[in-house]
């Protein structure tokens, strides 16, 4: 189980994340909401330690996290799996290539600069791609493909690292509502069939409400919301969305998903 204990980070005078506690068991599929600038991102990027918290713990299994260094801490990160909004591949490879990238931390380096990789590990390459339905396009180049069958390639290369969680910062923002639904498709059959937890980075309420099995909306750093999506009130969105100074700016009934995915 995933655990955040009181966890906080400032830059400066701005407190991005405002004591955030939290427990995530396997096989949820999480969805963080909120406005930009609400903590979701760094929130992510902390239980990977792609940031530093400021204050408090993360736990994995009850093995401290924030206490990790060195190897352990990269073991850690291979462990806890991200992907972003922005894919991250390399567009003049092949696919299976870029697959492969998400086992280099195991690997010789000076095999993974010739780009070898034995016959074990592309079989398994390409049984992550098939499972997403990108088998076909395995020697195609990165850059020809669309937003959708990009961020497919980016799950399967972070399947290959086999994390014990997975984090999504934002996967579907830069996509149509059909490559956006692909995607969490493929993000939620990964949940169900691997039993990981997977915990995704959100500005669409109606996305949220149609995968999620469970929603945390946070507002200026803190969770305002942890629960069903059954019980994401019209008040609760109010407060989630609201304006910056705090004004309410829409009316409770007023939100419908087109417009919360706009906000």
């Amino acid at each position: 189980m995933l655990e955040l204990h009181g966890v906080s980070k400032r830059y400066g005078e701005t407190l991005a994340v405002d004591e955030v506690s939290l427990s995530v068991g396997r096989g949820e599929l999480v969805g963080v909401i909120g406005r930009s600038g609400a903590g979701k991102s760094t929130l992510l990027r902390m239980i990977n330690r792609l940031a530093e918290p400021t204050a408090g713990r993360v736990t994995w299994d009850g093995q401290d996290v924030t206490r990790l260094k060195g190897r352990e801490l990269r073991l850690w990160r291979r462990r806890c799996a991200m992907i972003f909004q922005q894919f991250n591949l390399s567009p003049r490879l092949d696919v299976i290539t870029n697959v492969l990238v998400g086992v280099l931390a195991e690997r010789p380096l000076a095999a993974s600069m010739v780009k070898f990789f034995p016959a074990e590990q592309r079989a398994r390459a390409i049984l992550e791609l098939d499972a997403l339905d990108m088998a076909p396009a395995a020697l195609q180049r990165a850059g020809t493909l669309s937003g959708g069958q990009q961020q497919r390639v980016a799950i399967a290369r972070a399947m290959m690292q086999e994390p014990d969680i997975l984090l999504a910062d934002e996967p579907v923002a830069s996509l149509d509502p059909v490559n956006a639904e692909v995607v969490m498709d493929a993000l939620e059959r990964v949940c169900r069939e691997r039993g990981i937890p997977v915990i995704v980075n959100l500005h669409s309420l109606e996305i949220a409400r149609s995968y999620c099995t469970r929603i945390v909306a946070m507002a200026k750093g803190k969770v305002v919301f942890d629960g069903p999506a059954s019980a994401l009130t019209a008040e609760v969105v109010e407060r989630v969305y609201a304006g910056r100074n705090g004004s309410k700016g829409r009316r409770a009934g007023a939100f419908s998903p087109a417009v919360v995915e706009a906000a």
